[in-house]
């Protein structure tokens, strides 16, 4: 069996002006872990004033942040199978979203911080021993986050691509 991998992402999306922001939220169902294989975040603009940026993926329990909702689109074309993981707004469980406009009061666990510049970008591509992994029936989704208040909040670009395991 193929472990088939797929992405949620958003371009050109406005963030919230405060800090932290999480960007995307995986999190999985009880049928199928995740395996984060590559992200990425910059930003976009004519008129962009440079800014070393801090982010994070962390891990997060209920309550979940408020996010928009975002279906994992398929990286595979020959793939005959949705993602097990839906587009939702409240990161329950088997659902994936972007954006938070609100971070809810679950306690994020930081799994590893890095810096960027946002005029760079940043991108995160392990190797395979050192992906992260999210196991299926998880109490916490996992959240690629901005903890610093961006500059200029327009023209953001980011996502997580993952397999399911």
């Amino acid at each position: 069996m193929a472990n088939w991998s797929f992405a949620v992402s958003g371009a050109g999306i406005t963030v919230a002006s405060s800090n932290p922001v999480t960007l995307v939220f995986i999190n999985p169902p009880s049928t199928v872990g995740i395996r984060v294989l590559r992200a990425w975040c910059s930003q976009a603009g004519s008129a962009l004033t440079s800014q070393n940026l801090s982010i994070e993926f962390a891990t997060q329990v209920t309550a979940f942040p408020t996010l928009t909702s975002a279906t994992p689109a398929k990286l595979q074309r020959q793939n005959p199978n949705a993602s097990a993981i839906t587009g939702g707004t409240a990161g329950a469980a088997g659902t994936a979203g972007i954006n938070a406009s609100a971070e809810g009061a679950g306690t994020k666990t930081q799994v590893f911080a890095d810096a960027f510049n946002n005029i760079n970008g940043w991108v995160y591509q392990p190797t395979p021993k050192n992906c992260i992994e999210v196991p299926a029936g998880s109490a916490s989704g996992l959240g690629l986050v901005l903890l610093t208040t961006a500059g200029t909040t327009s023209g953001w670009n980011f996502g997580v691509e993952f397999e399911e395991i």
